[in-house]
């Protein structure tokens, strides 16, 4: 088992809740976060002030599969994530040890 995480721009999540949803990935954790890249930040304009933005808002989603789907599911994200613009975001892929399902007691791929 893996657990795919991906830090992706908020308006993108609709596109990769579907694209994931299309090859059969149904259950994902979307947590609000906020960091920078490269990027470093950038400068906004208000009310003729400029502010400097360190910390650009993102979304981290989680995504717990079985091996077998991790190329798939890195291609899904991917691809509906991408913008071709600096800050696009990030795949990390991890192995996960155990899953364990709180209601049922069904562990590992049953779990999921």
């Amino acid at each position: 088992m893996k657990i795919v995480m991906a830090i992706i721009k908020p308006f993108k999540l609709d596109e990769v809740r579907d694209a994931l949803n299309a090859i059969g990935v149904h259950g994902l954790t979307v947590t609000e976060v906020k960091g920078y890249g490269r990027q470093k930040g950038h400068t906004e304009i208000y009310r003729g002030a400029e502010y400097a933005v360190s910390f650009l808002p993102k979304l981290k989603i989680e995504v717990a599969i079985a091996a077998e789907f991790v190329d798939k599911t890195v291609a899904a994200i991917s691809g509906a994530a991408r913008t071709g613009q600096i800050g696009d975001g990030k795949i990390f892929v991890s192995p996960l040890e155990q899953t364990i399902r709180i209601r049922t007691g069904e562990r590992d791929a049953d779990a999921l």
